[in-house]
Formats: structure tokens, C-alpha cells, sequence
């Protein structure tokens, strides 16, 4: 009787995902008209906005990364800010500052450009320490201290950040802490050769379709809450539990030739951004359960920045994505 009762439920929430996860292919359809390929990364921007997660992107200059989100954010009717990072950039430029006003005889507050639904930090390693911790708790705790207020942030709340990994003179590396704070990094690579030559017509052209508002901020909301309702079985938490240990005590599942390679292996944040991720995979592919399929497809992006590597890694040009398929590899798929 119990096994019916499971099933059942299991065919219930299948059936409510699926209604509730409709808006996705409008989403996706009309991010398509403005950007070419880049399946992966538009796919990866919505994984992060139904998880309450943060995105660190990182890919050479012209891969589309501002107008993926700015896109997103016209699709979505949802209030698009951009911050550019500068080494003289200050923390009160992102979060905002108290002004004095003459007339009133009194500080009135200027808010920043973090009060928006979708914000892109561009070059997030531009900037110093200050204005990097100032973006990274309003990201954490999604809300803003100026004077002695705080203002809590809109919801949804969705920071894209860029870094770019050719450049390397006035940069600032994210602090490891700190870039756990990231649900997913992604990594985008140069459009294939026949995506590059429609980019080539279309801005030749000049002419890029308008994209329209397809979803309401409500929608996404109603979204964000029917992720957690995605079935996640014990044996899947399980699977992500032991993907994790693995990174930690590698020596445990048969992978004792990884020990010498890893500094530190993904926190407690990687286990839950796993899970969270797994499951807006499953509902993005409009599915109420999650499979083991879900967790391997965005395990790089969870993992990759959640794995220091060792000096002795780096001598023998053992990357951290080396590092995890190894470990998805040997872990037993349940």
C-alpha cells in the first residue's frame, strides 16, 4: 500500500511541475531570438534564477554575457542594472549612499544600482576587496545597509557576474570564500562556426528581433517555490553526498591518486547548491523527480570553483573539472 501511495504522489507533483514549468520553453524561445547557441549558458541563467542562486560566468570578451542577462531581464519585466567594475570603483557605487540635501537641511538616501532585479557585475575582478565584499553580502543576506536602514532586496534577486580569464594585470582574484557564495560558475567557450556566421548576418543587418515581456516576476516566484516541491529521493541524496565526501576524503572512494591534487574539497554550500541545481534541471526539462542524470549534468558548474587545487595539481595541469570528472566517474551511479 505505502509503494501506491508514493507513486501516486510522485504522478501528482509530475503533473503540477509540468504545468508550472510551461513559461520555460516561452523563456528559452524568446532569449533565441536575440542570442545565437550559447544553449548552455542561457540554460544555466535560468537554473540560477528558479534555485535563488548567483552565477559567476567566466569567458573570453564578446561571448554574449551582458545580453544574456540583459535579455533575460526584458523577457522576464524585470527591473536590469549594470554595474562595470573599475579598480576606483566604491562600495556606496554598488549598494548606494546618504547625500546631503540643502534644502531639507537633512540626508536623504540614493539608492545603487544593486536595487534591481537582475544585476550584471561586469569584470567582477576588477574591483577591490571593498566593493567586492559589499556586492557579496547583498548577495548573501539580500538586503542593504545605507546609514543605519536597511532595505531588504526585490525579489527575484539574480546577480550575473563576469570574469575574464585573459587578462590577469589590475585584477583582483576572488577570495575562494567568497566565490562559494556563487551557485554555479559557468564556463563559456566561442560560438561553433555556423552559429557565428547567423551573429555575423544579424548585426550586420543591424536588425535583432525586439524581445518581449513573456513572464511575470510573479510567475518566477510561483516558480522559485515549485522547485522545492521536485521530488529528490534518498538513494539521489545519497549520490550527491558521496560526490561530495569524495572531494573531501577522496581516499575513501577508491580515489587515493586525488589526495595529493586537492587543497580543500566543496563545503556544505556544494552539497545544498547540487541538490538546488538538480532539482531546477529536472524542472527545467519539465520533469517533477530528479534523476541521476540532473546532478551530473550541472555538477562542473557547482563544483568547478569549490575545489582548490594543490601546487602539485597545477605542475602536472590537473584542473579542477579534471579533478570532478574523475570522482563522477568512480562514484556509483544509484
Amino acid at each position: 500500500m505505502m509503494e501506491e501511495t508514493s507513486t501516486i504522489d510522485i504522478k501528482s507533483i509530475n503533473e503540477k511541475i509540468e504545468k508550472e514549468s510551461a513559461f520555460v520553453d516561452l523563456l528559452t524561445l524568446e532569449m533565441n531570438k536575440v542570442i545565437v547557441g550559447q544553449k548552455h549558458m542561457v540554460e544555466r541563467l535560468l537554473i540560477g534564477l528558479l534555485g535563488r542562486g548567483h552565477i559567476l560566468l567566466e569567458g573570453v570578451p564578446g561571448l554574449a554575457k551582458t545580453l544574456a542577462i540583459n535579455t533575460l531581464a526584458q523577457a522576464v519585466d524585470g527591473a536590469f542594472s549594470r554595474i562595470q567594475f573599475t579598480p576606483d570603483l566604491l562600495p556606496a557605487d554598488v549598494t548606494g549612499t546618504l547625500i546631503y540635501n540643502m534644502k531639507e537641511n537633512d540626508f536623504s538616501i540614493k539608492k545603487g544600482p544593486i536595487f534591481a532585479n537582475f544585476v550584471l557585475a561586469d569584470e567582477i575582478n576588477r574591483a577591490p576587496a571593498k566593493v567586492q565584499s559589499a556586492l557579496l553580502e547583498a548577495m548573501q543576506e539580500k538586503q542593504v545597509t545605507i546609514g543605519d536602514e536597511t532595505f531588504t532586496l526585490d525579489k527575484p534577486f539574480l546577480v550575473m557576474a563576469t570574469q575574464n580569464p585573459v587578462e590577469q594585470e589590475g585584477t583582483y582574484p576572488l577570495p575562494e570564500a567568497q566565490v562559494d557564495r556563487f551557485m554555479l560558475k559557468t564556463v563559456i567557450d566561442y560560438p561553433k562556426l555556423d552559429e557565428e556566421q547567423l551573429i555575423i548576418r544579424a548585426n550586420l543587418k543591424g536588425a535583432f528581433d525586439k524581445v518581449n515581456p513573456v513572464v511575470s516576476l510573479k510567475q518566477i516566484l510561483t516558480a522559485q517555490e515549485a522547485v522545492r516541491d521536485v521530488y529528490m529521493d534518498e538513494k539521489i541524496e545519497k549520490y550527491i553526498l558521496d560526490i561530495i565526501f569524495a572531494t573531501r576524503y577522496p581516499e575513501k572512494y577508491r580515489l587515493t591518486d586525488l589526495k595529493p591534487l586537492i587543497s580543500f574539497g566543496a563545503s556544505p554550500r556544494g552539497s545544498i547548491n547540487l541538490a538546488t541545481a538538480a532539482k531546477c534541471y529536472a524542472f527545467i526539462k519539465r520533469r517533477g523527480y530528479v534523476i541521476p542524470e540532473d546532478v551530473r549534468a550541472v555538477v562542473y558548474d557547482v563544483l568547478r570553483h569549490r575545489i582548490g587545487i594543490t601546487y602539485e595539481a597545477e605542475a602536472e595541469n590537473v584542473t579542477s573539472e579534471d579533478i570532478i570528472n574523475k570522482i563522477v566517474n568512480e562514484i556509483e551511479v544509484p
